[in-house]
């Protein structure tokens, strides 16, 4: 008997150790809205002033996730990942992140990594960027004007927090902004980086077969001539006149970009003196937005900036996960050397690092005299 008390309470209390240890990961819930922009309707095929927007939030222990995909329903392309449809929110303020795709991305493709923040705790605000994306006709204003997609993200700010429901939950003291690709440009631009045209152009006559010079395969018409073509055309005078202009979004304190792209767009000066963190995550194999003329850029003029380089990565590995349908519709957009799963597990961990130390609660507690 002196024997069996003893094993029988080591039991019971390794058994109860190893249930609190481990609880089961907090639901997504996942809402859609959408925002007005005068700038949108000249960048859709269809002139509308639309700017469609995903938010992802960390929901209520009784939400059902379902998964993500892009794609046929019978047969999709990529796996996103899962949420639970306008489920209910978590109590409470929450330290939002506004999030921009690549070109002719797509929210939804980066679900991957929205979801994940979520996850951790984050609000995330996505948005499909009008004429730009992968759901609508592809335009060349909504390709050329690229400093308007900071004006999409801080639309669809304003649009969540005037929402009833999403609003009260939306901690504007406590705002980062991430992005891949044209996405990371993007984010940059709302952290206050400033653009110049001539620079770009400057660049890519020195420089034609640099990746962001080329044109990109979801706008294979876009070359450099066209760009500057469609630049003169009356219809785009009053946007490309704002294309220097301060498009930044007011209280962004962090900033997380992936396979940054365009950056040659971007002034020294103004990168010179962004104050925000900057952490950067870029992969060796990018040849599309090679590192030496973006990310290497970003790291040596940014104050405040990191980069991590993760080997034999391209960059359409920070795309979402290709479904076999998707690898055999899409090859150059679901092949490559390394790990996609390894890719984003690395891409979420760095940005949860750098928001969670960025956008740590704020304190309105005044100091004890």
């Amino acid at each position: 008997m002196r024997l069996i008390v003893p094993l029988l309470c080591l039991l019971l209390c390794m058994t109860s150790t190893a249930v609190v240890a481990a609880p089961p990961p907090a639901p997504v819930g996942e809402r859609h809205g959408v925002a007005h922009l005068a700038s949108a309707a000249v960048r859709d095929a269809g002139q509308r002033d639309a700017v469609r927007y995903t938010v992802w939030y960390p929901a209520t222990a009784d939400a059902r996730e379902l998964p993500i995909t892009i794609g046929p329903a019978e047969a999709p392309l990529f796996e996103v990942g899962r949420a639970a449809a306008d489920a209910g929110i978590a109590p409470g303020q929450l330290p939002t992140v506004l999030l921009s795709h690549g070109n002719g991305g797509s929210a939804r493709m980066m679900g991957w990594f929205g979801t994940a923040l979520a996850r951790a705790g984050y609000l995330v605000i996505a948005v499909d960027h009008p004429g730009n994306n992968g759901v609508d006709a592809m335009t060349a204003a909504g390709s050329l004007l690229s400093w308007e997609r900071a004006e999409d993200l801080k639309a669809a700010l304003a649009a969540v927090q005037a929402d009833p429901q999403l609003g009260p939950h939306v901690d504007a003291r406590r705002l980062g902004v991430a992005g891949f690709s044209a996405g990371g440009f993007t984010a940059l631009v709302a952290a206050g980086a400033r653009v110049d045209l001539a620079q770009l152009i400057a660049f890519c006559r020195a420089h034609p077969d640099d990746g962001v010079c080329r044109p990109q395969q979801e706008s294979p018409d876009m070359t450099l001539e066209a760009r500057i073509a469609t630049a003169a055309a009356p219809a785009l005078a009053p946007y490309m006149a704002a294309s220097s202009a301060d498009h930044r979004i007011p209280g962004v304190r962090a900033v997380f970009v992936m396979a940054p792209a365009i950056v040659q767009a971007l002034t020294p000066a103004h990168l010179r003196t962004l104050p925000q963190p900057l952490s950067i995550l870029v992969g060796d194999a990018d040849d599309v937005a090679p590192p030496v003329s973006n990310a290497e850029v970003l790291a040596a003029l940014v104050p405040e900036a990191g980069l991590r380089v993760l080997a034999d990565v391209g960059h359409y590995d920070f795309l979402a996960i290709c479904t076999p349908a998707g690898q055999r519709a899409m090859p150059p957009l679901c092949s490559g050397m390394a790990s996609r799963q390894a890719t984003h597990a690395a891409a979420i961990a760095q940005a949860i690092h750098l928001f969670g130390e960025a956008l740590a609660p704020v304190n309105d507690t005044p100091p004890a005299r």
